[in-house]
């Protein structure tokens, strides 16, 4: 199992990032959310993970917090939820508000986030209510990254912060029509990927 990865960020194409630990690039999808707090490219980080083991891939999904990770795997027990619907319903909101939809069995709110119908929100409710009884406050990963420099910086490559945006809201489970009219809406000239999603995402809410 790989818990945790302590290194450096190489690459952000929502809702994935690359890192490089120790000349190894380990590929970690994360919920929006989390993304909005990475630093920039080519610095230090440390990332909680959950391992995922299919028969046809394997996958890493990363977090900021030992909070946040619980959360998503509290998620992936409900009925009806995988890893990709958690992915999703955690970039749709924050850990917090997550559990104050549930505790306030706010239905409204879930099923505004794609792959989650009335039925789904309803199940998410009873479900998730007294696994998050004892939420706590989310904290990092570690309070030092504990990372020596390198002379050697990554390469950074130049993308379409505006198609970058329409991919990461399609992984997301956003129709290409619905995501194109958010964006559309939101995007400005010089505004990040990261910026654009966070946007469309309030929009759509």
């Amino acid at each position: 199992m790989i818990g945790q990865l302590t290194g450096r960020l190489l690459r952000k194409q929502p809702p994935e990032i690359l890192i490089d630990v120790q000349g190894v690039g380990y590929e970690v999808q994360m919920p929006m959310t989390c993304m909005y707090d990475l630093p920039e490219i080519g610095e230090n980080l440390v990332v909680c993970t959950h391992f995922v083991v299919r028969e046809d891939a394997q996958l890493l999904y990363g977090f900021n917090t030992q909070a946040e990770r619980t959360l998503f795997r509290q998620l992936i027990k409900a009925q009806g939820v995988g890893p990709k619907l958690a992915l999703t319903i955690m970039s749709g909101m924050t850990a917090s508000q997550f559990v104050r939809a549930v505790s306030h069995d706010d239905v409204s709110s879930l099923i505004k986030l794609p792959g989650v119908g009335r039925k789904t929100a309803e199940r998410l409710v009873v479900e998730m209510r007294d696994r998050l009884a004892n939420w706590t406050s989310a904290t990092p990963a570690t309070d030092s990254f504990g990372v020596d420099d390198h002379d050697l910086q990554p390469t950074i490559p130049v993308n379409d912060p505006r198609q970058d945006a329409l991919s990461a809201l399609a992984a997301l489970g956003y129709k290409p029509v619905q995501a194109e009219k958010a964006i559309k809406q939101v995007a400005t000239s010089g505004m990040s990927s990261e910026e654009m999603i966070r946007q469309a995402l309030k929009s759509m809410a």
